[in-house]
């Protein structure tokens, strides 16, 4: 290790460091984590680590520094909670006192795929296993990148040192706290590797749209003439399953930038579920999952070291994170031309919706701010009816600016280049969860299909009367009837009642978020004052 180099971090404030492990590859970094008992090899040859009692992400426990570069500027509130400097310096400096006498694992990459856009990053992790995922999620440097490398922000991640809310002014022994003006993520107290993806993501959210450019959390794949899709959705709406097509490449599966060339990926990896995963569901994610692959929280036989991908007894919210190379068929530049066709994807275990609907800008607009889904009876104790979940831009968690900052953003791109907005129920027909049935993949994949071959376009529609929304009445290999979600209800009263009852969600909905700052696009939400049927 050179001087510069320990000089680098002595200016973080990191000294007395037993060792610095720097950029390792892969393979020393498995060997790294299994020597030091933090993970164990499966048979198919990813490394299996498990995160404690921390599953998943801690949203109530990050913060924003409030300083001169975050103050007049993010949207504060309960996603946003301000820590002011004085408190956030104190337990700084506890942290990286806690590092003193211990090893650190230095990666150098960044986040971007356009080197226009891109983001310099240095994560310096407490764990061997934490730092390898930080290797297949962000982008990795060539030899040459790495000899000019000069990081803009660092990830400080170390769980072990766990916070004390009554000393260190947070709400539990856990915390993830962004300063602006230092530019840094500092994370302590969990061992869930997806804060550090998800914290530089909340940083480009920040940072990018006052260069002009629009952050997304979405999915993005392309086609053989090059044309882009793009796939906004929260959980379990089928994001992931859909951009991962066969017959089109994908560019990545969760976070993107739009500029003026394109499209391009934030990351140079996937951090996909694996519940229930399967070769014949999901073969790209299946086969994706060997050597460099980091699988979080399954279950393994304690022999073989097969994993039961349908063992949820530490968790649903298993994950494995591999580099975007392990699929076969992904864009080795990450990055295309600028979105054609856009899909809001939305699970409505309502069984109301239709299957796909034409928005308008100002239409998607209002959907994009709304995020909509809904979750499911029996998913969580005390939940014995679908409920509507609302979540603006289908990334809330990760955005420091208002919603409406990325909405207009998304409008103006639309209308530069032309792009058409699809609503996508990947959800119910026929009636709510536990009385209807989901819609079927194939149907699913036949409009997508139809959509991006411009054909929808051309097709006639009716208005729904409710929603507003512009539905296609005929769709090659999709049943008329399915199109019509009155119609596939046995009681059709009942499927007014719900109709009604959702709508009347999404209308308290935006008028309690957006009322006071977007209240012109309320118009194009649900009407309520519709005929009877």
């Amino acid at each position: 290790m050179s001087t510069e180099t320990q000089q680098s971090l002595e200016a973080l404030g990191l000294v007395g460091l037993r060792q610095i492990y720097w950029n390792l590859s892969t393979p020393r970094l498995v060997e790294e984590a299994i020597r030091r008992g933090e993970g164990v090899l499966a048979s198919n040859g990813g490394l299996v680590a498990y995160t404690g009692p921390r599953t998943g992400r801690s949203p109530k426990d990050r913060f924003i520094v409030r300083n001169a570069a975050s103050a007049d500027r993010v949207d504060w509130g309960a996603i946003n909670q301000p820590i002011e400097p004085a408190v956030y310096a104190a337990l700084r400096e506890r942290a990286l006192r806690y590092l003193a006498g211990r090893d650190v694992f230095v990666l150098d990459a960044r986040a971007g795929a356009d080197p226009q856009s891109t983001l310099p990053l240095r994560v310096v992790s407490e764990y061997a296993w934490h730092n390898l995922f930080a290797r297949q999620l962000f982008i990795r440097l060539s030899a040459e990148e790495l000899a000019t490398h000069v990081p803009e922000w660092t990830v400080l991640a170390i769980p072990g040192f766990k916070t004390d809310p009554a000393r260190d002014g947070v709400r539990s022994d856990a915390a993830i706290i962004i300063d602006f003006q230092r530019r840094e993520v500092l994370i302590c107290g969990t061992e869930y590797a997806g804060e550090s993806k998800k914290s530089i993501f909340s940083v480009l959210n920040f940072i990018l749209p006052q260069r002009g450019i629009l952050p997304m959390h979405c999915s993005a794949n392309q086609g053989a003439d090059g044309d882009v899709a793009l796939f906004f959705g929260l959980s379990g709406t089928g994001k992931t399953s859909l951009s991962s097509d066969p017959q089109r490449r994908l560019i990545g599966d969760d976070e993107h930038g739009w500029n003026d060339n394109g499209v391009f990926n934030f990351e140079g990896g996937c951090y996909a579920k694996c519940i229930h995963l399967s070769p014949e569901k999901e073969p790209q994610i299946y086969n994706a999952i060997r050597f460099g692959a980091v699988i979080e929280n399954v279950v393994i036989d304690p022999e073989t070291r097969q994993p039961d991908y349908d063992d949820d007894s530490i968790t649903e919210n298993t994950r494995v994170a591999y580099p975007l190379e392990h699929i076969e068929n992904a864009v080795p530049a990450k990055r295309g031309g600028h979105a054609g066709v856009l899909f809001f994807l939305t699970a409505d275990a309502f069984g109301v919706l239709p299957p796909i609907a034409r928005l308008t800008p100002e239409q998607a607009m209002y959907h994009f701010m709304s995020g909509y889904t809904a979750k499911l009876a029996g998913t969580e104790v005390g939940v014995t009816d679908p409920q509507a979940t609302f979540e603006a831009c289908f990334g809330a968690p990760f955005l420091p600016l208002s919603p409406v900052v990325y909405a207009r953003m998304l409008r103006d791109k639309l209308t530069a280049h032309n792009a058409r907005v699809y609503l996508l129920n990947t959800g119910w027909s026929g009636g709510p969860f536990g009385v209807g049935r989901r819609i079927n993949i194939a149907y699913t994949r036949a409009m997508i299909h139809a959509a991006l071959r411009g054909e929808l376009e051309r097709a006639p529609t009716y208005v729904d009367p409710l929603f507003g929304l512009q539905v296609p009445t005929a769709i090659a290999g999709v049943p008329p009837t399915l199109l019509r979600p009155r119609e596939t209800w046995s009681d059709q009263d009942a499927y007014e009642r719900m109709a009604r009852m959702l709508a009347e969600r999404f209308i308290e909905n935006f008028a309690r978020k957006f009322g006071a700052v977007a209240p012109e696009l309320a118009q194009y939400g649900p009407r309520l004052s519709r005929p009877d049927a």
